[in-house]
């Protein structure tokens, strides 16, 4: 009989074909088969869930890993283990705001020795796209490693991604066409906004309208259009815009969408006006576009929101990379949705997005990046937690996570481990 390195039973496996009863061997860090609950299987070590889910772990895409004052190192140490304690077994990291912006191959090459010795998950990187940008750089920054590239119509990655105007969009997104990878766009237009009245979150709210977005949206998706770029739009907020996308996509333009756990859970009539950690680029919008950005999302075509990502700005904007799993699954049951359904948002649709085929899926030859989520516990955020979070009860627990087959220590067992000690578990350019 073969021997695996690890095998894992639930009565609840998340797999691309549905859920339910499954044992998942894994051997030097990938899937080797999935097979039926009870099967024998040897390994040397197994792991029994009982009635906790299996999931894939979540691909999170356009991370800022550092807050204001942090060192690169440290920044990648904190963000990715908060990452791991919340099943994200993949971080894909925006180039802004950041210190050094990866905006040239040198700036990545910064980042990629901080994170190899510090990263509890896999790290991906975006490359910026700036006004600056020469296809020389664009050119040099992929042949580094980069997975695809970012870049904002507003001040979605001030300071250091400028918005970039319509000849300069175009010409990025041909270059990248040609290349084969995709554009992440913050497409919030500038000329659509106007200076904040106030510090409050209601004029933040009244500074950035929805119709910003829609004229990014427009200018993104006849760039693309005429180039034939790939483009992903995060984070996609005002649903007004959502017939916009799947006209787009009709016709056959590749323009995709994800969104954030705060824009579908918590609507602008429940924000704290003075209270910063609900402070976000888009800002939190009504009840209304609330509920009609979950209508996208549950459109079941794809054409519309196909993906979601924690839209994760720690110290200035949402600091929440932990709540994504249990905040979807509160606000998802609500709405009898099942584990498939946030499986497919959080971990298969941005791996496809950004063409990382071995990951977000528990299938024979994927990477064993998974994930025990007990959909059953009940749990009150702290109300210390720097998250919008903070206080509220949620429904579902990340219990334990693997990364390449190899389970990552939680709180209480890591405090005298590094990554590095711990095994090494980065890959500098997941791809």
């Amino acid at each position: 009989m073969r021997r695996f390195d690890l095998v894992i039973r639930s009565r609840l496996v998340v797999t691309p074909e549905g859920a339910g009863p499954a044992s998942v061997a894994v051997s030097r860090g990938r899937i080797r088969a999935v097979c039926d609950y009870d099967t024998p299987l040897a390994a040397g070590r197994e792991t029994d869930l009982g009635h906790v889910a299996l999931l894939p772990g979540c691909v999170d895409v356009d991370v800022a890993v550092q807050a204001p004052g942090d060192s690169v190192a440290e920044a990648y140490a904190r963000t990715t283990r908060t990452a791991a304690e919340g099943g994200v077994t993949t971080v894909v990291v925006a180039p802004a705001p950041a210190r050094p912006a990866i905006t040239t191959a040198d700036a990545l090459a910064t980042h990629v020795r901080a994170a190899a010795g510090n990263s509890w998950t896999h790290v991906a990187f975006l490359g910026g796209v700036t006004p600056r940008s020469t296809p020389a750089d664009l050119a040099d920054l992929r042949a580094a490693g980069v997975t695809g590239f970012a870049c904002s119509l507003s001040d979605g990655g001030a300071p250091d991604l400028a918005p970039l105007d319509d000849v300069r969009l175009r010409k990025a997104m041909a270059g990248l066409a040609a290349m084969g990878v995709p554009l992440v766009v913050h497409a919030e237009d500038a000329g659509e906004l106007s200076k904040p009245s106030g510090s409050g979150n209601s004029a933040l709210l009244a500074a950035r309208p929805s119709r910003a977005e829609r004229r990014g949206l427009e200018r993104v998706i006849a760039a693309a259009r005429v180039t034939g770029a790939r483009v992903h739009v995060a984070p996609f907020v005002a649903a007004e815009c959502a017939a916009m996308l799947a006209a787009a996509r009709s016709i056959g333009v590749a323009v995709s969408a994800q969104t954030s756990p705060h824009y579908l859970c918590l609507p602008a009539e429940q924000v704290p006006d003075d209270d910063p950690a609900y402070r976000c680029r888009p800002p939190i919008r009504s009840d209304a576009n609330r509920g009609a950005l979950w209508s996208a999302l549950l459109d079941g075509s794809g054409d519309i929101v196909g993906a979601i990502g924690s839209g994760h700005r720690p110290g200035t904007g949402i600091d929440a990379i932990r709540w994504t799993l249990p905040a979807m699954w509160t606000a998802a049951r609500r709405r009898g949705l099942d584990l498939s359904a946030l499986a497919r948002w959080t971990a298969a649709g941005p791996s496809v997005t950004l063409g990382l085929s071995a990951k977000g899926r528990i299938a024979v030859g994927a990477d064993a990046d998974l994930v025990a989520f007990d959909p059953w516990s009940i749990q009150e955020v702290p109300h210390a937690d720097p998250s919008p979070y903070a206080g509220r009860t949620l429904h579902g627990r990340v219990e334990a996570t693997w990364v390449r087959g190899r389970v990552l220590p939680r709180e209480a067992a890591r405090r005298n481990l590094s990554p590095a000690r711990h095994g090494g578990l980065l890959l500098p350019a997941a791809r």
